[in-house]
């Protein structure tokens, strides 16, 4: 029987060649994957996952944003999961609902259409990860440590919003940033933040 690892399909557009290289040659020298895994069993999914991480730019994230969240703004990271139901177990007032941000025809339709189960020894596709480019670097900034941390910190806050966590409570909130960084210091990566 083939083992099979996470993995993470990877789309750098950030509208910008130099840009581009930079954003590729950053996550080429990252352990994503190991990242991916890290985040995975902290929160107690121990199956592996496949996901599709987008960097982009701000009017394409501004967009996207608006489209899907009704917020005309850019922002550092949008995730979109596949599963209709949180994947983590905990408390209720840190997960998010499929009903949030759908409309009633949009759950009635998922309501009604067979759901895919993929089978355990097949990775499961958490969906899609976007982040932009330009603010992981004012954000790196403003924080007062690397494009490199601030990448990883919001993929791995990315991969939370994929398997069930949700930041608009302070519960939610509070749990995400506890697990970042959690997550990332088993890495060796702490923040040199201000």
């Amino acid at each position: 029987m083939e083992e099979y690892t996470s993995e993470i399909e990877l789309s750098i557009n950030t509208g910008n060649e130099e840009s581009d290289s930079t954003v590729h040659e950053l996550l080429s020298s990252l352990s994503l994957e190991e990242l991916l895994e890290r985040t995975l069993r902290a929160v107690g999914i121990m199956q592996p996952a496949i996901l599709t991480l987008i960097v982009t730019d701000d009017a394409t994230i501004q967009s996207l944003n608006k489209r899907y969240r009704q917020q005309d703004k850019p922002t550092d990271v949008l995730s979109f999961p596949l599963p209709d139901k949180p994947l983590v177990d905990a408390p209720a007032d840190q997960l998010w609902t499929f009903a949030e941000g759908h409309n009633e025809e949009e759950i009635e339709a998922v309501g009604s259409t067979p759901k895919f189960v993929t089978p355990s020894e097949l990775p499961t596709n958490l969906g899609d990860i976007v982040i932009s480019w330009p603010t992981i670097v004012r954000q790196a900034a403003e924080a007062g440590h690397t494009a490199a941390y601030e990448m990883l910190y919001i993929f791995t806050h990315g991969i939370l919003h994929l398997v069930g966590y949700d930041d608009a409570t302070e519960a939610g909130y509070t749990a995400m940033v506890n697990l970042q960084r959690a997550v990332l210091e088993t890495m060796g990566w702490k923040a040199q933040g201000k």
